[in-house]
């Protein structure tokens, strides 16, 4: 399926939540239509305007919003001043309540691409009451175990780029938490160190994603400004496992049982291998699992196949 024509918000604004923390969000679409929230990646991405294009304004109210420290919300984790230690999983969570609430939503369809889908699904297991139908993409569930992979285990496939992603980090602490220690490196008190870090993680999240048909570095992580906001929030959240317990999104999928649900996952996807979306529909009875065989994490068919799960969780949720 294709992306639906482009689209400015018919409504925005920013709302105030906790700690000093304010958010941006707007809505695409109808009024009228199936309210849904999408849920962006990174942590630390932001929202875009071509992820209101994955929505048919004919069907859908679509709320997408900039998730704490990112994008047009305040204050952005560029600033090395910006305290993140109110930014974690059981704040975004009780953001995206906050903003159900200000946008007077009973339930909605939950869709979320990436770090989007780990946190989709701590919200659903959270408040399942709140969550008519999701439709998630490049199935991430937050474990020690996924970043250990991208961060430590990847050099096998990329030795030489692994090599250059860990140079700034001392020696002693290559082996053991990379992303704790770059956010050791992003509090650095000489911004040169700092400025560096943010360039070498980024260089490494372009890298590991690098291996699907047709792939071309993002854009974006030529701007300074965008690779210290996300370099930060990303390193923040991977070196504290997520703020998660153990296996806690796998050992909570009881609570989303019978919520239908599309999962879309890259056959190529190399940073995030397929077992993981495996096990999670394993454990899920009212999800569909659609593996693309050209995409990575994005890429080829990707795109389409998640537009085209998202129109159809809406006709599941009409029945």
């Amino acid at each position: 399926m294709d992306l639906f024509p482009a689209i400015d918000p018919y409504d925005s604004g920013h709302l105030a939540v906790s700690d000093g923390n304010i958010l941006y969000w707007e809505t695409v679409g109808t009024p009228s239509g199936l309210p849904i929230v999408y849920l962006h990646g990174g942590p630390g991405s932001g929202c875009t305007a071509g992820t209101r294009r994955y929505f048919d304004p004919n069907v859908f109210r679509a709320v997408l919003f900039d998730q704490r420290g990112c994008g047009r919300s305040t204050p952005r984790a560029d600033d090395p001043n910006t305290d993140l230690s109110t930014n974690t999983t059981d704040h975004l969570i009780t953001d995206i309540e906050r903003l159900r609430e200000h946008l007077e939503i009973d339930t909605w369809v939950v869709a979320g691409v990436s770090w989007g889908v780990c946190l989709a699904l701590a919200y659903a297991q959270a408040h399942p009451d709140r969550v008519a139908a999701m439709a998630l993409g490049a199935i991430t569930t937050g474990s020690r175990r996924e970043v250990e992979w991208i961060t430590q285990d990847m050099r096998r496939i990329l030795p030489r780029e692994w090599e250059r992603f860990v140079e700034p980090v001392p020696p002693a602490e290559r082996d053991t938490n990379l992303a704790a220690a770059y956010t050791r490196l992003l509090a650095h008190p000489d911004a040169t160190v700092r400025e560096n870090a943010a360039l070498r993680w980024c260089e490494w999240e372009d890298t590991h994603v690098s291996l699907v048909p047709g792939w071309a570095p993002s854009p974006r992580y030529q701007d300074p400004t965008f690779r210290m906001m996300f370099a930060r929030v990303v390193t923040h959240y991977w070196g504290n496992d997520h703020f998660l317990g153990e296996n806690q999104l796998l050992d909570g999928m009881h609570r989303l049982a019978g919520i239908p649900a599309v999962l879309v996952h890259g056959r190529y996807d190399i940073s995030g291998p397929l077992d993981t979306a495996w096990e999670l529909s394993r454990r899920w009875d009212s999800s569909r699992l659609v593996v693309v065989e050209d995409a990575g994490h994005g890429g080829g068919s990707f795109t389409g196949e998640l537009v085209e799960a998202i129109s159809s969780v809406a006709e599941t949720t009409r029945r």
